[in-house]
């Protein structure tokens, strides 16, 4: 007489404040269809609650229209809308937004089985506050990992915070005296109006990447892209 069959073990679901593996926590998020955001961030797992239109939905639209614009007029550089990221055993979380360049522009970071593994050049997160998790953990785990760039907008405090890595460590980029734009040092002729941003004036922010994108530095740089395009 055989032994009777055991039942499949289910998969237990993914909840807040677990602590997983990143292989485990892949696991539990595949075999949760419905959800549509969740974070591994130092092994804990975070699920954001639903949020509002006022102070995520629509500022998010905004900085993602930015950052598209700049993709459309950078061939070699890629944009990605709360998408995975791999970056290390312990972390994966979910950005607001990103930028990298392509891994066949000699990008630093690769696509495997579609996701995106290592640390993309720049990430953008629309956050509440000075109090929520972006800038506590999420920015030490971007800056370990060597992230470029790393954008919080603080919706609650109309507020831009913009980081650049040098030497390991994140330094506050201070806007161009000259004009008040922000000016990444990553990807030349990423402008931002950040008083246009905060205010959800979204043409005021695209006329400004505008002057940005017709400037030298960025046909420069979209020319050293188009030289790494591979034959």
């Amino acid at each position: 007489m055989s032994a009777p069959t055991r039942p499949a073990r289910k998969i237990p679901p993914l909840q807040s404040g677990d602590r997983l593996t990143r292989d485990e926590f892949e696991r539990r998020y595949h075999a949760m269809p419905g959800v549509k955001k969740a974070e591994l961030i130092e092994g804990e797992v975070y699920m954001p609650s639903p949020v509002s239109h006022e102070f995520h939905g629509g500022p998010h639209t905004d900085a993602t229209s930015w950052l598209g614009v700049y993709r459309a007029s950078t061939p070699g550089v890629d944009a990605g809308d709360n998408s995975t990221v791999r970056l290390d055993t312990d972390n994966e979380p979910q950005p607001d937004v990103l930028l990298f360049i392509q891994p066949d522009r000699a990008g630093r970071v690769t696509l495997d089985d579609g996701y995106i593994t290592g640390a993309p050049e720049l990430v953008f997160e629309v956050s509440a506050s000075t109090a929520s998790l972006d800038l506590g953990k999420k920015l030490n785990v971007y800056r370990r990992n060597q992230v470029s760039e790393y954008v919080v907008w603080r919706v609650y405090d109309d507020a831009i915070d913009w980081f650049v890595l040098r030497d390991a460590q994140f330094d506050r980029l201070a806007p161009d005296p000259a004009d008040g734009l922000y000016k990444s040092e990553t990807f030349p002729g990423l402008w931002l109006d950040a008083a246009a941003l905060a205010r959800r004036d979204l043409a005021a922010v695209l006329a400004a990447l505008a002057r940005g994108l017709a400037s030298p530095d960025h046909a420069a740089f979209a020319s050293a892209l188009a030289a790494r395009r591979p034959v």
